[in-house]
């Protein structure tokens, strides 16, 4: 570790910090219907999507009406996807003429990248064309990240409205969501990366010879756009295989700055809209800290574990910093901020491979997901999972004094405490029930590629990647088989839409009850005291869920390897 790598994450989080504010408080006049300086240029092309698709601007929706709109959304989306796939063949805008994708994998695919997952059991250059590419998948990372945000923000009304029945309208709420922020941004960002070097092109693969004569193909595409909405997203997936690992995807040390600041920025200025549509922003900036504490936390070990490296290399008169797996251009820093930012944000999204790092930098990339993807986490589904613990943290406190406990003026009762735990169960259910089958079947252990701890270790990271809505993986492991591909579909829509539902039903609750008025009992829930419970409540549910199967496989790594024991 040096002075220089800390700088650099003090610049990354110094720039996060200061855009939290004009983004967040941005997003708050999108979604409480209020003119932005963009109204003149996309409140037209707004309205007139409306009447295209029939829907009343004005009339809003009960949570039940609401959720379901958006289940029948997403399920339309994963149909269209999957067939996409299975024609591509068919289909034009595809020059390299790639055939159908096998059913199997476009089931996962579609799941995937409708559950705002993109995990990939392909690779992108080899796998899928063009059209398949733009249509199918970047649509999907549009859309997807807009319904976790308008999930969010329905959330959020329910908690600022008092005595009311709706929660607003799912369509308004996504249009908004894709033509006032994602649209934006991503035509910004999509500039940024082709002026550092990202091609955006409709070109054939281009044959190039290398310097010693051996032929090479050079792949192309419309990467730029895709890269640009799959970090604004938190969709991760990658257009080429090697994600952003790739000089293609992230040619420069200052993509790389733009890519990782794009992959929180929406998460972390949601806070901001939060405490700005409750009108308090004093309870967003209690959020931030609380994700901010964890997550500096997780970058701070997970930068010591691969700065101190493999201690036998040491032994060996080598430099034991580990540097397998990772880009030279960017570095240990910039690959463990990556790691952690990208497992912390749900993201899923690349620039050095997670099975290469250290027993302890891959276990802290594991315990961000297994957390439930609430330190920042997806846009939108970040911000309502770490909702879904602060009313656990609320009843915690309310059980210590012995009174019913509040959130902005709400009565947190026996419905939303056991709705809430219900979606935080989720994640172990999925995670542990798969691994349970897979550690010991032929048909998913074969799928390995190390042996002892790690092994299991690629499992788990499979599973919890999917559960979590993560997409990234442990690359040495073979996920393209009919078990993982099926499982780990199953995995996706357990793990978005289990949660979902009761977060929802938790809002249909709350938007009916009154906001009572602070008293001398009411606990502060703006004070480091409300930020450290919460953070306790999230590390202790985490840690007595997870240990056990963390035990077996990177703690028992990281004393194997202080051993001198290799797999």
């Amino acid at each position: 570790m040096t002075i220089n790598g800390w700088t650099q994450i003090a610049i990354y989080f110094g720039l996060l910090t200061a855009l939290v504010v004009p983004l967040g408080r941005y997003m708050a006049r999108v979604f409480d219907g209020e003119r932005t300086f963009l109204s003149p240029a996309l409140r037209p092309v707004e309205t007139w999507l409306y009447r295209a698709a029939g829907v009343a601007e004005t009339r809003e929706q009960h949570w039940t009406t609401y959720t379901i709109a958006m289940l029948l959304f997403n399920a339309a989306g994963f149909v269209l996807l999957f067939a996409l796939l299975r024609l591509q063949g068919w289909l034009p805008l595809n020059p390299q003429g790639m055939s159908a994708v096998p059913a199997d994998l476009a089931f996962n695919t579609a799941v995937s990248f409708t559950t705002n997952t993109n995990w990939q059991n392909y690779g992108g250059e080899s796998t899928l064309g063009y059209l398949s590419q733009m249509l199918g998948l970047t649509t999907q990372n549009f859309v997807s990240a807009a319904t976790g945000v308008a999930l969010v923000i329905a959330l959020v009304r329910a908690f600022a409205r008092a005595s009311a029945n709706t929660i607003g309208n799912f369509w308004v709420d996504m249009t908004r969501c894709t033509l006032y922020v994602l649209l934006p941004l991503s035509a910004i960002s999509a500039l940024v990366l082709v002026w550092q070097g990202v091609p955006q092109n409709l070109s054939p693969y281009v044959d190039a010879t290398t310097l010693e004569g051996a032929k090479q193909v050079i792949s192309q595409g419309p990467a730029a756009s895709q890269v640009a909405i799959k970090q604004l997203g938190t969709n991760g997936g990658g257009f080429w295989n090697a994600n952003g690992a790739s000089p293609y995807e992230n040619p420069t040390p200052l993509s790389n700055l733009f890519e990782m600041l794009f992959i929180l920025l929406i998460p972390a200025a949601l806070t901001h809209t939060f405490g700005r549509m409750v009108r308090d922003e004093r309870q967003g900036w209690a959020l931030y800290a609380a994700m901010s504490i964890v997550f500096l936390a997780s970058v701070a070990i997970t930068y010591w574990a691969e700065a101190a490296g493999n201690t036998q290399f040491a032994q060996l008169g080598l430099h034991p910093a580990n540097m397998e797996g990772k880009e030279v251009r960017f570095g240990i820093v910039n690959s463990s901020l990556w790691a952690v930012a990208t497992t912390a944000a749900s993201n899923g999204s690349v620039n050095a491979m997670h099975d290469s790092f250290t027993p302890v930098g891959g276990m802290m990339l594991i315990i961000l997901m297994q957390l439930g993807e609430i330190i920042f986490g997806g846009v939108g589904s970040g911000l309502y999972g770490m909702l879904l613990f602060v009313i656990v943290a609320m009843f915690v406190a309310g059980l210590m004094v012995g009174r019913t406990p509040e959130y902005l003026g709400k009565k947190i009762e026996a419905k939303e405490v056991k709705m809430a735990m219900l979606a935080i169960l989720v994640l172990p259910l999925s995670i542990l029930g798969f691994m349970a089958v897979a550690t010991v079947t032929s048909f998913g252990l074969s799928s390995v590629q190390d042996a002892g701890p790690h092994g299991f270790s690629e499992i788990m990271y499979l599973y919890t990647s999917s559960t979590g809505n993560n997409g990234s993986a442990f690359a040495g492991f073979t996920g393209n088989t009919l078990w993982y591909n099926v499982t780990g579909g199953l995995a996706m829509l357990i793990g978005r839409y289990f949660v979902i539902i009761p977060a929802m039903a938790i809002a249909g609750s709350l938007v009916t009850k009154k906001i009572v008025p602070a008293s001398a009992g009411t606990f502060p829930t703006h004070s480091a005291l409300f930020v450290g419970l919460l953070v306790g409540v999230i590390l202790i549910i985490g840690g007595l869920t997870f240990f056990p199967a963390l035990a077996l496989g990177p703690i028992a790594e990281h004393f194997a390897m202080r051993a001198m024991m290799l797999f």
